[in-house]
């Protein structure tokens, strides 16, 4: 068992997080409760839940919207760190797609494929503090077609930040805890509902890593205005976020065996880490991959949009909105496979991103009778440069580098492209009302042209390459069976287009590799989903249930080769088919006197449809199951709210994953125990004052949280696995003005 970490609390004016009033045009909790916290898609025609703000609120400050949602079905998250927000091992998956196959946006701004190898987006950490987001939409299927996203195989997530209603206020908190975490937040509100609106925070993180050297921290500033102008209402949004995180060591089994979970990094041991790059190593470490020097993820992000709400008439709606996103980024790793060329035996290797995308997205509807017609589109050009590069040592005994800020003055360039993306959609969509039935008909296409230009262009792939698909149908139906019950179900096609990337995709590979591809007509993934589900929701009881089957189509597959830090070029190519087939249920009941219950199971069946054929060899992966899928996730939590005391015990099962696609490596199942208790008083302010103590993993489970951080193989052990964060308190003072 780890030892406590003393909770200690700042005497100062810090304030609670009260939740505000989302936009009209936002997702907004229904149902007789207002304590209600997930709701389950009333009168949608796919499975589709929202979560409120109240989520977030009742979680350790901090955590990752990401992390809030993996209560629900099918939702499978998982991070090293206590809060979700260490991206190299955030990683999210539905329905047996990975978070490359997941589609994002915020206040419907895209967000690209969520890869922690920048190209294309951010993550949701990056783009809103967690405490500004009113809302997050989760659709298990592939989500609304007029989302932008051209990668939504699988799921769809929104967010949409909160909107300001209750006037002049401030609201900030303060949170001190486990490993010396550190968190202030503050956000001054301004306007009514109505009327001229919106608020300006800014957030500082910082925590010492729970095993190893080093620290996670950021800073964020967000602000956003709304204008009324008539009848029209124009938006403006901004946020800035300054991100720093020293890694953890990627494990494997035998690691963990040989090592133990809380094995890591060498740093600030610089003196271990010469003498291991030299090969001399103190046991039980044995070779040049238990431990690095040091590693880190640096990002630098700037987004701003600014959109327009029009109606035009009575019957007509005009909506338009552009943005802009800037993002400097770079990843490091202390090699030891590449010398200083003054004779340090390691130096520190980057790979380096910028971004500078923008686009404009619209959309026009109106209502014709029965039907509510919406046509809309969406462009967006992205110059993304992405290079490897290598950084000396200042000497043996001196590092000279510090891995928590960018480095300059490269002693070699392996490889550096410029990237060009530009992507067209457009979708039409049609909603029937005929009483009790509510119909969805609708399709979307779109095509996308990458293009790799090399400035040193190493063993990779240079070229240009096309997806389109013009016709992704989907029909929807919604019968109401009384006030309270009602039946859905659905078919959605969609076509994944291919990124450009020097890490992942297509020119991810050698150019003989790349023109083997385009010779063969290589082909973008597809997906068809089918669903069908129940809801019921009335005083006491609210939940779904579902059943869906999706077809994966022409499965783009990258095995890597080598450890990670090698950065070997990747093998791309089809692999045929894979099928998914599932189960879904979720509840939350409501038994009064502030007391609630909530519960949600989900079964996928998830296996590859085809073996894999090589030139040398046939993988015999057919009847296997699809790796990091949980076939069983089982979430259950009972939670308490009075006027004083407030508080939740949530317990939170995932059966065994598989690591390999010949499924002869897995990691166990794992139950997870997270505790909140809280108490409110009335001190005269706004608000009422706030002191809430989060325990995450309460019985401290040593556990595998992260797997495929490295990619996956087709068999054996593998440096890809990240141990999952202990026993860690978090202690937080809430109020507002």
């Amino acid at each position: 068992m780890r030892k406590f970490t003393a909770l200690l609390l700042a005497s100062a004016t810090f304030a609670a997080v009260p939740a505000m009033a989302q936009q009209s045009n936002t997702p907004t909790a229904t149902g007789s409760d207002e304590q209600v916290i997930v709701v389950f898609g009333k009168g949608e025609t796919r499975q589709v839940q929202d979560v409120t703000s109240k989520e977030l609120l009742i979680l350790a400050p901090g955590t990752s919207p990401l992390k809030a949602i993996e209560k629900l079905p099918s939702v499978n998250f998982q991070s090293a760190d206590p809060f979700g927000t260490y991206e190299w091992s955030s990683r999210v998956s539905i329905r047996a797609f990975n978070q490359n196959q997941l589609a994002y946006t915020h206040d419907g701004i895209p967000l690209g494929d969520s890869s922690y190898g920048n190209n294309n987006g951010l993550h949701i950490g990056r783009a809103i503090i967690s405490d500004n987001i009113g809302v997050t939409r989760v659709s298990q299927g592939s989500g609304s077609i007029g989302t932008q996203a051209t990668n939504n195989l699988g799921g769809t997530l929104e967010f949409f930040s909160a909107d300001n209603s209750d006037g002049f206020g401030v609201d900030a908190n303060l949170t001190y805890g486990s490993e010396n975490t550190m968190r202030a937040f503050t956000r001054v509100n301004f306007g009514e509902a109505g009327g001229l609106r919106g608020f300006i925070s800014g957030v500082y993180h910082k925590a010492d890593k729970w095993k190893g050297g080093g620290e996670q921290k950021n800073w964020q500033v967000n602000a956003k205005a709304i204008v009324p102008v008539g009848a029209a209402e124009f938006d403006a949004y901004f946020s800035y976020s300054d991100r720093a995180e020293q890694d953890y060591q990627d494990l494997s089994l035998e690691m963990i065996n040989r090592l133990g979970y809380e094995h890591d990094n060498f740093f600030p041991n610089y003196a271990t880490a010469i003498a291991a790059a030299g090969r001399k190593f103190v046991a039980p470490i044995n070779n040049l991959d238990d431990s690095y020097y040091d590693a880190s993820g640096l990002r630098k992000d700037l987004l701003t949009a600014y959109g327009l709400t029009a109606p035009l008439s009575d019957n007509v709606t005009f909506k338009i909105k552009a943005y802009y996103h800037n993002n400097t980024g770079q990843g490091t790793w202390g090699t030891p496979y590449v010398p200083s060329p003054n004779g340090v035996p390691m130096s520190a290797r980057t790979t380096e991103y910028d971004i500078q995308r923008g686009g404009v997205f619209g959309s026009l509807n109106t209502k014709l009778g029965d039907h509510d017609i919406t046509v809309g589109g969406w462009y967006e050009h992205n110059d993304f440069t992405q290079a490897r590069r290598f950084y000396a040592y200042q000497s043996n005994t001196v590092p000279g580098l510090d891995h928590t800020k960018f480095l300059t003055n490269p002693f070699f360039t392996q490889w550096l492209f410029d990237f060009n993306t530009d992507t067209l959609q457009y979708y039409v969509q049609d909603k029937i009302s005929l009483g009790d039935l509510t119909i969805n008909l609708g399709w979307k296409g779109f095509q996308v042209n990458n293009e790799a230009n090399p400035r040193i262009k190493g063993s990779l792939s240079a070229g240009a390459i096309k997806s389109q698909d013009w016709f992704q149908p989907h029909v929807g139906a919604a019968y109401k069976l009384n006030d309270k019950a009602e039946i859905f179900g659905g078919f959605t096609q969609v076509t994944r287009a291919f990124v450009s990337s020097a890490t992942s995709g297509p020119f991810a590979t050698t150019q003989a590799g790349f023109d083997a591809l385009i010779a063969r007509g290589l082909k973008p993934e597809g997906s068809d989903t089918f669903e069908l589900g129940a809801r019921y929701n009335d005083n006491v009881f609210n939940g779904v249930i579902a059943v869906y089957s999706v077809n994966f189509r022409n499965r783009l597959l990258g095995v890597q080769t080598g450890a990670g830090i090698v950065g070997n070029p990747a093998i791309l190519q089809n692999v045929g088919n894979a099928k998914s087939v599932g189960f879904e249920a979720a509840g939350d009941v409501r038994l009064g006197g502030g007391i609630t219950m909530f519960a949600s199971y989900s079964y996928t069946g998830a296996t590859y449809e085809d073996n894999v054929i090589t030139p040398t060899a046939t993988i015999a992966i057919k009847g296997k199951d699809v790796v990091d899928t949980p076939k069983h996730l089982l979430r259950g939590e009972v939670a308490y709210d009075s006027d004083t005391f407030f508080g939740r015990l949530g317990a939170n099962y995932m059966s065994k994953r598989y690591f390999t696609y010949l499924n002869d490596q897995s990691v166990p199942a794992r139950v997870l125990i997270d505790a909140t208790l809280g108490y409110r008083f009335d001190a005269g302010m706004r608000t009422p004052v706030e002191l809430q103590l989060n325990a995450v993993n309460l019985l401290d489970k040593q556990y595998v949280s992260t797997i495929g951080s490295n990619g996956f193989g087709n068999s054996g052990d593998n440096q890809t696995l990240l141990a999952g964060s202990p026993k860690q308190f978090f202690l937080t003072l809430k109020a507002g003005f």
